[in-house]
């Protein structure tokens, strides 16, 4: 891992960030898939995996032996789409929904094409472990979601299994969340309000941030972001070992996690208010159509090229 390539890069670092970001926010996609349709994902496990929090506790440096730049970069990118580019997307969402969603699905084929590239030891066990991926990603893309809960216990619990979706491709943290019944509590309202609290911080409107209602929000967040920042650390580090000892199995089960979650992120949907109902459908075909898969074409084609580039 060459700790100064992503100094040097530092833009495009932070615009992997912001991509990444983007998509965790959406439900059905996976940051981790980003990282590994832009080559950096391995990297972000090891970065992340060599963080010693008992350094914290004895006063010593416990970014030592890690690749500090990627890591900051891609904060920077991420906290940017939170506040920005999040926003665009889900504008973009609201009046492009279905080719929104087509670029995103040609990106995961895309993704898929390349992971079969890269897994070519193929055995019996490799087979298994593919299949293994296929029926869990399929298991999960079925599940009803839960009533919405604001325990602060659940809440920390629902930001170390949301951020799964950042270290194992193919798990959508923000569809997780859908699951658990808490996508709009912590990914819409508890970031609006977080987002409202710095605007009054900054205009000296106090009293909005001392509301109970906000207060409440605030805590939840922070909550929320502890649990997701204990959660990469304890599933990096167990990526990091499972694709150190297994890195064949590990990357058929993540192939196969894509493949079982390509029926969430089909394009042609219907959805309630909240974005939690979903029915699928078969399009007819239509000028949107035929869009709709120049789309997919493109999400295939955007992957496939950095693929390229990367090998270059």
């Amino acid at each position: 891992m060459k700790k100064n390539k992503y100094f040097k890069n530092r833009l495009k670092t932070i615009l992997y960030g912001i991509i990444m970001g983007s998509a965790n926010k959406i439900p059905g996609v996976s940051g981790g898939i980003i990282a590994l349709a832009l080559n950096f994902y391995e990297d972000l496990v090891e970065s992340i995996k060599n963080i010693e929090i008992k350094k914290i506790f004895k006063f010593s440096n416990p970014f030592l032996n890690v690749n500090t730049s990627l890591l900051v970069y891609i904060s920077i990118g991420i906290i940017i789409s939170y506040f920005s580019t999040s926003k665009i997307l889900d504008l973009l969402l609201i009046n492009y929904e279905i080719y929104v969603w087509s670029a995103f699905f040609g990106l995961v084929i895309g993704t898929i094409i390349h992971l079969f590239s890269k897994t070519y030891q193929w055995d019996k066990s490799t087979y298994t472990f593919l299949i293994i991926g296929i029926s869990i990603g399929i298991f999960i893309s079925f599940l009803e979601p839960l009533r919405e809960n604001d325990n602060l216990f659940f809440v920390f619990i629902c930001g170390i299994i949301s951020v799964c979706g950042m270290i194992i491709p193919g798990l959508s943290g923000s569809f997780l969340l859908i699951i658990l019944g808490n996508y709009v509590l912590l990914l819409i309202d508890s970031v609006n309000i977080l987002y409202d609290s710095i605007i009054a911080l900054f205009t000296g409107n106090l009293n909005f941030v001392y509301e109970q209602k906000n207060i409440r929000g605030l805590k939840i967040i922070s909550i929320f972001t502890l649990g997701s920042i204990s959660g990469l650390i304890i599933f990096s580090k167990l990526m990091s070992i499972l694709l150190k000892k297994y890195y064949y199995k590990i990357q058929s089960l993540i192939l196969g996690f894509i493949i079982g979650s390509l029926g969430v992120l089909w394009p042609w949907k219907t959805k309630d208010h909240l974005n939690l109902e979903i029915t699928r459908y078969i399009p007819k075909l239509n000028s949107e159509l035929i869009l709709s898969i120049i789309y997919i074409i493109i999400g295939i084609f955007i992957v496939m090229y950095l693929s390229r580039y990367d090998k270059k």
